[in-house]
């Protein structure tokens, strides 16, 4: 009796088709070399938490039905006080995806969440940091169907950070464009 374990489509696709093809694009000695993608990072500044805590318990919900994992929130790390902020006040939310959970989420963002943005007409392939490392900003939290538009009082955005072990910005930007990344030609 064999028990066949769940592994999200995306993760088969780098296995079996994106591995291979970077292998051969840049002609990798073992596939090992081959870039993967190592996290996903989802962040949220929340204007007006400092006056109001109740944002903040929205904005952690959710991040939480986005990504499919407890969000966390983000401290302060000192007093400004032109903003009335104190050292470790809520300020934001954050979650961090690996493995499976990473996969699906990506999965249900080129697939679902993109194509919902307004004139989408795909993303820019601009934002790379130098080190293989993609970061695009999501304006509206209502282009993910898990979120009922009807129930938000506020549409706010977020960062999505992809984190490669790539080494350059050209073998970061095949990583992402084989497993399905919408880039503007």
């Amino acid at each position: 009796m064999s028990t066949k374990t769940y592994t999200p489509r995306l993760a088969d696709k780098y296995k079996k088709e994106v591995i291979p093809a970077l292998v051969k694009k840049f002609g990798y000695k073992s596939v090992m070399q081959a870039p993967k993608l190592e996290k996903i990072c989802l962040n949220r500044g929340v204007n007006g938490a400092v006056t109001d805590k109740k944002l903040i318990d929205v904005a952690l919900e959710e991040m939480t039905i986005i990504s499919g994992q407890k969000a966390v929130a983000t401290m302060s790390k000192k007093d400004i006080s032109n903003f009335k902020l104190r050292k470790h006040m809520p300020i934001g939310t954050r979650v961090t995806l690996r493995g499976d959970k990473m996969f699906e989420f990506l999965d249900r963002l080129i697939a679902v969440a993109l194509p919902r943005v307004r004139d989408f007409r795909g993303i820019n392939e601009k934002s790379f940091d130098g080190r293989g490392n993609y970061t695009m900003g999501v304006t509206e939290q209502i282009i993910f169907p898990e979120i009922q538009a009807d129930k938000v009082e506020k549409t706010r955005g977020m960062t999505v950070s992809f984190i490669t072990n790539a080494k350059t910005d050209n073998e970061g930007r095949a990583l992402l464009k084989l497993l399905g990344m919408p880039f503007v030609s």
